[in-house]
């Protein structure tokens, strides 16, 4: 199975931005427009989350570049794996 899913902590720049972004969750909704799932929560980096209003909802192929990757261990090998599982499940559903 693909492992299309950065790990949490991950440091990315999106298209077309200038300010880096740090991965903290994924398969999120926006709270305002439920209906789009989104691959990936973050927050500007280096700051941190400081308002709710500042997290970024994004998806893979909006990475223009990864700057580093979070760490890995078997924990989050198994957690991607329950991901792209479930990814397979709601495409699935939809059909």
């Amino acid at each position: 199975m693909e492992n299309k899913f950065l790990p949490i902590g991950s440091i990315v720049l999106l298209k077309g931005a200038k300010k880096k972004i740090m991965i903290t969750g994924f398969l999120c909704k926006d709270v305002d427009n439920n209906s789009e799932l989104f691959d990936y929560l973050g927050c500007p980096y280096p700051e941190g989350l400081i308002a709710f209003d500042q997290n970024v909802l994004f998806n893979n192929d909006q990475i223009e570049q990864v700057f580093k990757e979070g760490y890995k261990d078997n924990e989050e090998i198994e957690y991607k794996e329950k991901l792209n599982k479930l990814i397979e499940d709601i495409k699935n559903s939809g059909e």
